[in-house]
Parts: C-alpha cells; sequence; structure tokens
C-alpha cells in the first residue's frame, strides 16, 4: 500500500519544541499536512473540525493525558480504527500494556531521531 503524504497529522504535545522537532521529522519524510495541538482538549476539537488519518500524541500532559486522548478516540465510531502512536519517555513495561490495551498502534520512546519516527510509521502505516 503506498502512502498517502496528504494524508492529515495531528501532533498533540504540552511542549512547543517537541511539537515542531515531529512536525519538522513528518515534513521531512515528505508529509505535507501536518497540525499540532498542545494539548488533548485542544486536540479534540480539532479531531471535530478536521478529519486527521494520523495522531501522534504525548502520553504525559495535563489536564488530559495521552491515554485519555486515545480511550476518547477508541470509542468514537470516525477514530475507532485511525492510527494512534503514543509518544513518551515512559517505558515501562506496564504502560506499554497498558496503551495496546487500549488501542494504540504504536509506542514511540522519546527521544528519537528521523531514523527511529520513520521506522515507527513504517510499522504503522507501511513501508515506505
Amino acid at each position: 500500500m503506498a502512502i498517502d503524504w496528504s494524508m492529515p497529522i495531528l501532533v498533540v504535545d504540552d511542549h512547543r519544541t517537541m511539537q515542531a522537532i515531529v512536525a519538522h521529522q513528518l515534513r521531512d519524510l515528505g508529509f505535507h499536512s501536518v497540525d499540532t495541538a498542545g494539548d488533548a482538549v485542544t486536540a479534540l476539537t480539532m479531531l471535530a473540525q478536521r478529519r486527521y488519518r494520523l495522531i501522534l500524541s504525548d502520553w504525559n500532559m495535563e489536564p488530559m493525558s495521552g491515554i485519555a486522548l486515545l480511550e476518547n478516540l477508541r470509542r468514537d465510531p470516525l477514530y475507532a480504527a485511525t492510527p494512534f502512536i503514543l509518544v513518551t519517555a515512559e517505558s515501562r513495561p506496564e504502560n506499554v500494556l497498558e496503551a495496546r490495551r487500549l488501542g494504540v498502534d504504536g509506542y514511540l520512546v522519546k527521544p528519537f531521531d528521523r531514523t527511529g519516527l520513520k521506522a515507527k510509521l513504517s510499522a504503522v502505516l507501511g513501508a515506505f
């Protein structure tokens, strides 16, 4: 399956620097439509206004965590099957298992580089 380079992607992170880094890496890999949100509540508003086809979200955010965002989206028929990658500094096995149980498609541990992001995207979206 070919990658749709114009697919709308949403990056959710409470640190502007991380938003910028991930968005830049995605654009560097060839994706054209990358939006960012500073928290999960803002992300939910954006997700109601535009149909995103991939979501990358930080786990640890306030007032709503990335895992709570995932739970919300998995209950929404429009986003139940949308690829969702959690990005976090957490790498404890119980956290990975909890994320998998809730339906995450991928888990990317910070710090990562463009190569690590590309490998995770290939695993989730198919090789490119």
